[in-house]
């Protein structure tokens, strides 16, 4: 597994807004938007291309594309579809599949309880959003559910990250492909309900509201 925690100041003032209990849902979801836009251009660094001959107003030359197939970008529902816009805005040509996945409070099992993926991963560069790596339960489930469809190549994004899940994916994951984790920061630990601490609180609840 490979951990990407970007150090940028502009990174750092977003993120500190978003951990402010104070900052609104629609602030909240802009500020998202944002910080995965530029998550999004450190975990697309590797992205496959292809050569193209292009004309331009002066010359022909010779320039990249991505290559097919495209990247397929799997936000974990909820909370991960807040982090969808300012992925596809980077790489608007990708494709896009979702994941559904709850984890009980009480037992902090995970449940998927809808997909909508192609039937074969092989060779695809795959995205996957979720906005909290805290115990890693959720995105451990999300990248063994790509796994078994094919998929080799996952990079997950993440606005944060616990040493704890950390831990679990590069244990549970990390011999069976290459993983990547991008995250703008990696706390110091969970805390006895599994919330990231410092944290930022849900981020489901921030973006959307409390669901009953």
């Amino acid at each position: 597994m490979r951990l990407h925690v970007l150090d940028h100041p502009l990174i750092a003032h977003k993120l500190t807004v978003l951990r402010d209990k104070t900052t609104p849902s629609p602030v909240f979801r802009q500020l998202v938007e944002e910080l995965v836009t530029l998550l999004a251009y450190e975990a697309t660094r590797e992205v496959r291309v292809e050569e193209k001959e292009i004309e331009t107003p002066v010359a022909q030359t010779i320039g990249r594309k991505m290559a097919d197939p495209r990247p397929l970008v799997v936000p974990i529902l909820r909370a991960g579809l807040g982090m969808l816009e300012g992925m596809t805005r980077l790489v608007p040509t990708a494709e896009v599949g979702f994941l559904g996945m709850v984890r009980d409070h009480d037992t902090l099992e995970i449940t998927t309880y809808a997909n909508r993926l192609p039937d074969n991963l092989a060779g695809r560069q795959c995205f996957v959003l979720d906005p909290m790596l805290a115990t890693g339960g959720t995105l451990v489930a999300a990248i063994e559910y790509l796994l078994d469809l094919g998929a080799r190549d996952v990079t997950a994004v993440c606005l944060l990250a616990a040493p704890e899940g950390l831990e679990r994916v590069a244990k549970d994951i990390g011999h069976r492909a290459e993983v990547t984790i991008v995250t703008a920061a990696v706390d110091e630990r969970l805390d006895e309900h599994a919330y990231i601490v410092p944290g930022l609180g849900d981020a489901g609840d921030r973006l959307y509201g409390v669901v009953d």
